[in-house]
């Protein structure tokens, strides 16, 4: 499954948090991926950030799930959980001996293969402790992480139900979205960014496939 294959799958309650966590505790990463994202539908950034923030993440949601959106959505859901699901990536490294810097980073390399009967337990612990929608993304993230993924796990997610994105897992917890930590976002990669202020509002975006550029008659809102 591609990163934008798992934006066509995803809850959009998940998504709505990614982008809410990115707008309050990480500004720049959000307008870098808004203006990234605006540039791959040769728009101008202005387009997208005049909307109403509701709509600005609506639009960001429906153009990662094109193909062309990859390198963004897999760059965007790697910083969300390096730097806000910290408690759930590290207790899926010690669950499945992977070494990593006390934040859920891996240090070194992936490992060749994942330890069938570790990968269950693993997962069934991240099921009963964590929001179960939120693991099933990560499991399918990380699994993008080496060519062809893992055999383990990709029998996981094709058996067990738990893990196939756009179903409902048992047991989910009444509220979208995991406990969310601080993390040093120094050294992350950020994308090309345009800078501006996502807030004011703007007319509803033209039919897919006959965007045109919307020029800005004010300048956004500044932070």
């Amino acid at each position: 499954m591609r990163p934008h294959e798992i934006f066509k799958e995803v809850e959009p309650a998940i998504v709505t948090e990614l982008f809410t966590t990115f707008r309050e505790e990480d500004r720049d990463v959000y307008k870098s991926a808004l203006a990234s994202l605006a540039q791959s539908r040769k728009l101008r950034a202005v387009f997208v950030q005049r909307k109403s923030v509701a709509d600005q993440i609506a639009w960001m949601h429906k153009t990662l799930k094109l193909r062309g959106s990859d390198t963004v959505g897999e760059h965007l859901l790697q910083v969300w959980f390096m730097k806000f699901q910290q408690p759930l990536l590290v207790r899926f490294c010690d669950g499945m001996g992977i070494e990593h810097n006390g934040e859920g980073s891996v240090e070194g390399a992936l490992p060749d293969e994942l330890d069938e009967d570790k990968l269950n337990e693993t997962v069934d612990g991240l099921y009963a402790d964590f929001n179960p929608r939120i693991v099933s993304l990560y499991l399918n993230l990380f699994n993008l992480q080496r060519p062809g993924g893992w055999e383990a796990l990709e029998n996981l997610i094709s058996n067990d139900h738990r893990v196939r994105l756009g179903e409902e897992p048992e047991a989910a917890p009444a509220e979208e979205g995991g406990a969310l930590s601080e993390a040093d976002s120094e050294g992350e990669g950020v994308l090309q960014a345009e800078k501006g202020s996502p807030d004011e509002p703007v007319a509803s975006e033209p039919e897919e496939g006959n965007e045109t550029e919307v020029e800005a008659e004010t300048s956004p809102e500044r932070d």
